[in-house]
């Protein structure tokens, strides 16, 4: 359908179309004056995620808000928990209405929980309406009272306020419930503990473990250098002994002596006086005997000596060799002392880790303790007001405007949709281009519109197509007739039997409107001969001459029919206005 077609349909229909329109904004209209009118009133409240941590705990204060997080708060603002607490609001106290409670007995008979079908029937009402970007969420509350939509609005928003610090005050509660009997636990298991760690040091004798350590394994490490050194000496006096058991008179210690050397340089003079006299006085002299007698005397002195000296050495051999065993005996004791005191140590280590890991225990716990005590008896939520509902000076609805401007709309579109039905329904041939389209056939003439001229007559006008095969111009009172049904007409195809029609003329507004239908007497078949030799007019195309002649049925006839542009008959019709 193309523009020129959509205009000339609505140009032709728009009467119903109007009717249409004006009925829907009558609708429209109506109904806006006769509906009651509603309030409207909002609050809005702001959501902080960033929750100050009582307990100095700086992670749970982060700037990135948790998946869900807004979500959750438009369930808890839904809630019935908030709507009944609402209800309850001294602002408000709906529990207590007598009225409504009657109409609850009437609406239910009294089965049910009153305060629930209530909070049920305000939330209807209520709207919840978060921002798209922000943390906002506003709450808004529709009635015919002002006043009372401001009410209801701030009682939620409070509600809501309440509700979120009940959430965190409540389990608050209940965690320092539980760690403060925790906390008695953990200070009876640390009571134990230090007590058993008392007797055990007590019982040990245990005062400070690692000093006392210290101190015995300082001892056992002078006893293994003292033995280190005996044990050299030992070894030394021992080799000494040997060397005097073989040949003493060249021990050091013996040549060292000052006695054995003072008796040794005198033994040495003796012998070289005797060896003087002995030369000069012979063996027998007595100075010769009396100085043998007195070597002698010399050299048993100094073996004396010497075995003396000898003997000193083998003391001081025993002795080391003792001292090295009695060293050893110590330093044995002191291992199984030193091993004694680090089992002990051990033990007592266990202990004391035990004191350790229940004060830990009590310390955490005490901790805890203080800060749920803190939380239980908070009384700051991250729920700020933004803006307090107030009683609108306008009704938000109906709006008559709007509705206006929407019935205008819809009535435009429901008219043109009805015109559009109509045409289908009841086509007409309005255009030129319906009778090519529409009957597929080549159109032969129009008719002008009339002329309000003196002469009054209008000539006809060929189409390009039909004047290429059309016969001169018929006289001004001649027009051409189709003998086919409307149907066949309208769809562009022959069938039932024919009958003379007029093709629609333009008046002279513009619009086409038939013509007179041939009379009986006026159909070719009732005309006489001289008049149905018209028909054999050389002016008609050849192409529509077969139509017109009798006894050509079958499928040859009717597509001849079909190819004919129409029948041309010599009919007067004044084309004057």
């Amino acid at each position: 359908m193309t523009f020129s077609q959509f205009f000339t349909i609505v140009r032709a229909r728009w009467t119903s179309g109007f009717l249409v329109l004006a009925v829907i904004v009558a609708c429209a209209v109506a109904v806006s004056l006769l509906l009651p009118k509603q309030y409207t009133s909002t609050a809005s409240v702001l959501i902080d995620v960033k929750l100050p941590d009582l307990g100095g705990n700086t992670a749970a204060a982060g700037g990135i808000v948790p998946l869900g997080f807004m979500a959750t708060q438009l369930d808890v603002v839904r809630s019935e928990r908030v709507a009944l607490r609402a209800l309850r609001s001294p602002g408000l106290k709906l529990n207590e209405s007598v009225e409504l409670r009657e109409q609850w007995q009437a609406a239910t008979g009294g089965q049910g929980d009153f305060e629930a079908w209530l909070a049920a029937l305000i939330q209807k009402k209520l709207d919840i309406l978060p921002a798209r970007e922000s943390n906002v969420i506003t709450l808004a509350y529709s009635s015919p009272d002002p006043k009372f939509s401001a009410a209801v609005a701030n009682a939620f928003m409070q509600a809501y306020i309440d509700t979120t610090l009940d959430l965190k005050v409540e389990p608050a509660k209940q965690y320092n419930a539980f760690f403060d009997e925790r906390s008695k636990q953990t200070r009876e298991a640390l009571e134990q503990a230090q007590a058993k760690l008392s007797a055990y040091q007590q019982q040990k004798g245990i005062v400070a473990t690692d000093e006392r350590l210290d101190v015995e394994n300082t001892r056992l490490s002078e006893l293994t250098t003292q033995m280190v050194v005996l044990q050299g000496l030992a070894v030394e006096s021992r080799g000494r002994q040997d060397e005097a058991t073989g040949n003493n008179d060249r021990m050091q210690e013996v040549l060292a002596n000052p006695v054995v050397g003072a008796l040794t340089a005198d033994l040495s003079r003796q012998q070289a006086k005797l060896n003087e006299l002995n030369e000069r006085l012979g063996d027998n002299h007595p100075q010769v005997v009396e100085l043998r007698a007195n070597i002698d005397e010399l050299r048993k002195r100094v073996q004396a000596q010497t075995s003396r000296v000898a003997g000193s050495l083998n003391a001081n051999n025993n002795v080391n060799q003792v001292r090295l065993a009695q060293l050893n005996a110590e330093i044995q004791q002191q291992r199984s002392k030193l091993l004694q005191l680090k089992g002990q140590r051990d033990e007592a280590a266990v202990l004391l880790r035990d004191v350790e890991n229940a004060q830990r225990a009590y310390d955490a716990v005490l901790t805890r303790v203080n800060q749920t005590s803190m939380e239980s008896q908070n009384t700051q939520t991250n729920v700020s007001v933004l803006k307090q509902a107030t009683a609108p000076a306008f009704p938000s609805s109906p709006r008559l405007l709007l509705n206006v401007a929407v019935a205008l709309v819809m009535g435009t579109l429901l008219g043109i949709g009805l015109m559009l039905a109509r045409e289908l329904l009841d086509r007409r041939m309005r255009t030129v281009d319906d009778v090519v389209t529409g009957l597929r056939q080549p159109l032969l003439v129009t008719l002008p519109r009339a002329s309000r001229s003196a002469g009054g007559g209008s000539r006809l006008k060929l189409t390009k197509r039909a004047s290429s095969v059309a016969s001169p111009a018929l006289p001004d009172h001649e027009t051409r007739t189709d003998h086919r049904s409307p149907a066949a007409r309208r769809l562009g195809r022959a069938g039932g039997r024919r009958q003379p029609h007029v093709v629609r003329r333009r008046g002279h507004r513009g619009r086409e409107r038939p013509a007179r239908p041939l009379h009986r007497r006026d159909h070719p078949r009732r005309q006489a001969p001289e008049r149905r030799a018209d028909r054999q007019d050389p002016r008609l195309p050849a192409q529509a001459r077969p139509a017109l002649r009798r006894g050509r049925g079958g499928a040859q006839a009717g597509d001849q029919r079909r190819r004919a542009v129409g029948v041309v008959a010599a009919v007067p019709l004044p084309l004057c206005a």
